[in-house]
């Protein structure tokens, strides 16, 4: 016999499969022999009250075991000779759309600027050794895009959008835990996702497909407005119709489009900081626990969200038990981000902390510039960074109690940075227009959550890369670009996802946009 059921327990009481077991037997007067597995499908932590308590739907396998897999598998066949799609960019978007594509029939070709997701690990170490940034190869360019080192958050409010759960089972079939299949916030982990990626490449090899690294694209091949490929940073050319997934960091895909005339649309983003403050501090807010976690429960988040002068001031990109790292992608600038581990066991917790800004808030001096402003704004803030940082990843911090009160910090505490933090007032040399909302939501936020406001934390400066602030647009139905038949804008960089998972699905709608124009029926 199979029954599901509704949970509510304590977290001691989840923590495995045997004690839920134990704990149905026990309540719903079950014979504990007769319990053959049991399959956990939702999971989610209640922390709002003194009693920490875990949500659970669960499905009981009595006197019988799981004759199906925990998800269904996409069988993906051979399409040598089919006919032939370029996906350019090798992130979430870039290798869904490529999976995608092999599954309706058509031959992906993926070209990625930056090196495989192992030997991009090298370049990565040394910026913290040597203070030197790669521009073809860094925590924001390479295989796996963006995403691939900074923590694996597979959480997405974006579920008008597409099939969360097709995304996750397809992360699953390529190595992924099952976990993420029942979390409410689903996480794979900076370390355990690197395989997934490289397991993904591989499947769109063994299909026929074609995976070229250190290939950077350098203009399309337009005929009779029309793209019919692209032409490389080396002089190769690949021909088809084109899905451009190139992320919100390629900024030179950007100028290139504008040069040549292509339509482009100024959208908002958000910027702010990173914030790190210790881990214990956050599970003893969170789980309202002097003595923190304990053993049952995983490192705490947060979420905050508040309204300053007519703009967002809102957490981004949570990451419990980790760390933050250098995610520059070129000279002269410094760009922090998050990431987590799979165990998310490091002493500290940081988030992006980010003030909505809109295309008319970048300022006069950047209005000159037109579609492109928010970009040149983005490029001007980090290179403020890089010279207040020393000219080196070396990243200007400020204790988070001081910046509130606009006082300089004459020390720092212990940092998960590992270039390392030099004292800086960023409450004088960050724009006005983040500051001030800054300090009066983290002044909010110290009241909503008694502590949070603390002289042991560190604002990091600066994090600007939440989004793209140009928007490629594309026709609704088409999924092409409305000036330009044959090029797919797809996900984060073309202004139209905002996370993994989000991508992930963009990457899909575009290959079975692309898969209709082959065949001229829609799916």
């Amino acid at each position: 016999m199979i029954q599901e059921l509704q949970l509510r327990i304590l977290p001691e009481q989840a923590a495995s499969e045997q004690s839920i077991a134990a704990y149905v037997a026990r309540e719903q007067g079950i014979d504990m022999r007769t319990i053959k597995s049991v399959r956990v499908l939702k999971r989610s932590i209640d922390a709002r009250q003194r009693t920490v308590m875990i949500n659970l739907k669960v499905r009981l396998y009595i006197n019988e075991f799981p004759q199906d897999d925990e998800f269904p598998h996409i069988d993906y066949g051979d399409v040598s000779g089919k006919p032939q799609a370029v996906v350019v960019g090798a992130g979430p978007a870039g290798l869904f759309a490529a999976l995608r594509l092999i599954e309706l029939g058509v031959r992906p070709v993926v070209v990625e600027r930056g090196k495989n997701v192992h030997d991009r690990r090298k370049d990565i170490a040394r910026i913290s050794r040597e203070q030197r940034i790669d521009p073809e190869s860094n925590y924001s360019f390479g295989e796996g895009g963006a995403g691939a080192f900074s923590d694996g958050k597979l959480y997405t409010r974006s579920k008008k959008r597409g099939n969360v759960d097709r995304i996750l089972q397809i992360f699953c079939q390529h190595g992924a835990s099952v976990s993420i299949l029942s979390d409410a916030h689903p996480h794979i982990g900076t370390d355990k996702l690197p395989g997934v990626i490289e397991r993904m490449r591989n499947r769109i090899i063994e299909s026929g497909g074609e995976v070229h690294f250190e290939t950077r694209m350098e203009s399309l091949i337009v005929e009779d407005d029309e793209v019919r490929g692209i032409v490389t940073a080396d002089g190769r050319e690949f021909t088809g119709p084109v899905i451009l997934a190139t992320g919100h960091s390629a900024r030179d895909v950007y100028y290139m489009l504008h040069d040549k005339g292509v339509e482009l649309e100024a959208k908002g983003i958000a910027v702010g900081v990173r914030l790190e403050h210790p881990q214990q501090l956050i599970d003893t807010i969170q789980y309202h626990n002097p003595r923190g976690r304990g053993k049952y429960l995983p490192a705490a988040e947060y979420s905050f969200v508040t309204q300053v002068d007519g703009r967002g001031v809102y957490s981004f990109c949570m990451c419990p038990g980790g760390f933050v790292v250098p995610a520059a992608s070129g000279p002269e600038q410094i760009v922090v981000n998050g990431m987590s581990p799979s165990t998310r066991g490091s002493a500290w917790a940081n988030s992006g902390m980010v003030v909505e800004m809109q295309p008319e808030d970048f300022g006069e001096q950047f209005s000159a510039y037109g579609v492109l402003a928010g970009i040149k704004f983005q490029e001007n803030l980090e290179r403020q960074c890089y010279l207040n940082g020393n000219c080196k990843q070396t990243a200007p911090a400020q204790r988070m109690t001081d910046f509130v009160n606009r006082r300089n910090s004459y020390d720092l505490p212990r940092s998960s940075y590992s270039p390392g933090l030099i004292a800086s007032p960023l409450h004088f040399w960050m724009p006005p227009f983040i500051v001030s909302r800054l300090q009066e939501g983290f002044k909010h936020f110290g009241k909503v959550s008694h502590g949070f406001l603390t002289h042991e934390a560190v604002m990091i400066g600066v994090e600007t890369r939440t989004s793209s602030p140009v928007r490629i647009p594309r026709d609704r139905e088409s999924m092409t670009h409305i000036r330009l038949r044959g090029l797919y804008p797809c996900g984060e960089g073309a202004g139209y996802a905002g996370g993994i998972v989000s991508a992930a699905i963009d990457g899909e709608r575009c290959a079975e946009a692309l898969a209709a124009h082959f065949t001229g029926k829609p799916l």
